[in-house]
């Protein structure tokens, strides 16, 4: 037997009704706050991602899964999606259709990271950018859509952790003044950390061991070294998510993993998940547009992590499809009686099941619950002679007779309701 991909797994029936209650949930909030969808492909240039995430990341040098084609091209499954959305924005000349660009995409990245609960090698995100704010109420807004969507799927007790890291006019001491604390602390660093430490010494405070967390205790805050204007940047957002009352606790240590991240950066955690409680997280990214050859242009965005979603979602019960009606048809003459009925119920938009393997009634009636049918219509040969067919409620268990002339309109009236 040949098995999934360790890391990839399948959504199967019974999960995928409630991973289609998120997205559409997400999906009427992303329209409610005016973004558009964008669907991008799973396949991008591997210089792509180099260039935006960073080659001094972990994403870049352990997790892409990245391969020669046939032409000998280096390709990557996405890892992220805001890089393949910057992208599209350039490649289709999108920053022209609107002084701000609001874009939302749903869909599966991919990582070789050690699966984990809620943490997969396919793994799927609920992505909102911005382009062309710079704002410090935009960035509070896309953290309130965050917010908003997490808690209308459900999820309770969530903690924001907000930071800013600076601009390109102040971050170069900040780094300069970790790099040299770093330093001093060589011997007693991990291996990941040591690596770091030279070549993006930010990740480093990221780092999940808690011998490097305690090391960092002493180690330079960001905010020692905001600008003016990364200052009263940042104390606008906080003064934003006060008015929408967005609770939200600073974090001075609070890091991004990809470089192209600056001021505002923010996590939203849910502390049910245990150690790897991270649902959402995002940030302000106003250099990565013209990086990637496109225009001067600012941006900010989030994603939201399905896998971990779901786990703290409260979903009510009945999510699964059910179907409006099953019809139990006892014999081939019945069946191709109801065949038409059944067609055209399907196409006025009612769920409608109908049995072609010739059951006894007894196994028919046991399919219909199964699938949940709110009525099954029973016709045999008995019902076609005497022209009438049996409706029965499957909650209550009462049973009605139908004329099979009148039979369409009668369904309607019910079904209908």
């Amino acid at each position: 037997m040949i098995k999934a991909v360790r890391g990839f797994k399948d959504i199967l029936p019974g999960e995928t009704e409630k991973w289609v209650y998120l997205e559409n949930l997400a999906r009427k909030f992303f329209l409610n706050y005016g973004f558009r969808e964008i669907r991008l492909p799973i396949l991008e240039k591997t210089e792509l991602f180099a260039r935006s995430i960073g080659e001094a990341t972990d994403i870049v040098e352990k997790e892409m899964y990245t391969f020669l084609d046939r032409s000998k091209e280096s390709l990557t499954l996405r890892p992220e999606a805001t890089a393949g959305i910057c992208r599209a924005v350039i490649e289709n000349g999108l920053y022209a259709q609107a002084k701000v660009l609001k874009l939302f995409t749903i869909g599966p990245m991919f990582r070789h990271e050690r699966p984990q609960k809620g943490r997969l090698r396919q793994f799927h995100q609920l992505n909102a950018e911005v382009f062309g704010s710079q704002a410090p109420g935009t960035d509070a807004e896309i953290i309130t859509l965050a917010f908003d969507i997490l808690e209308a799927g459900g999820a309770k007790n969530l903690r924001l952790e907000i930071n800013s890291l600076g601009c390109p006019a102040c971050r170069p001491a900040f780094r300069q003044a970790l790099r040299d604390f770093l330093a001093k602390l060589k011997d007693k660093l991990c291996e990941d950390c040591r690596r770091r430490a030279e070549r993006n010494p930010l990740r480093a405070l990221d780092c999940k061991k808690e011998s490097c967390q305690a090391l960092y205790a002493e180690a330079p805050l960001i905010e020692e070294f905001w600008c003016e204007a990364c200052r009263e940047h940042f104390s606008r957002v906080l003064g934003d998510l006060e008015t929408l009352e967005v609770p939200y606790v600073k974090n001075p240590r609070l890091v991004r993993g990809l470089d192209y991240y600056v001021r505002t950066t923010f996590e939203i955690k849910a502390p049910d998940l245990g150690a790897q409680d991270t649902v959402a997280a995002g940030g302000r990214y106003d250099g990565l547009l013209k990086a990637l050859g496109g225009p001067d242009l600012p941006g900010v965005g989030f994603a939201i992590g399905m896998e971990r979603f779901l786990l703290v979602a409260d979903l009510k019960e009945g999510l699964a499809a059910r179907i409006d009606l099953f019809v139990a048809a006892l014999g081939d003459v019945a069946r191709q009686k109801m065949l038409p009925l059944v067609h055209r119920l399907r196409k006025l938009g009612l769920a409608v099941d109908l049995d072609h393997e010739g059951r006894s009634l007894k196994a028919q009636l046991k399919q219909a619950n199964r699938l949940g049918a709110r009525y099954t219509l029973i016709v045999g040969e008995n019902e076609l002679r005497e022209k009438k067919a049996l409706l029965r409620d499957m909650e209550s268990g009462s049973q009605e007779e139908i004329s099979l002339e009148a039979l369409e309109e009668a369904l309607l009236k019910r079904l209908g309701s």
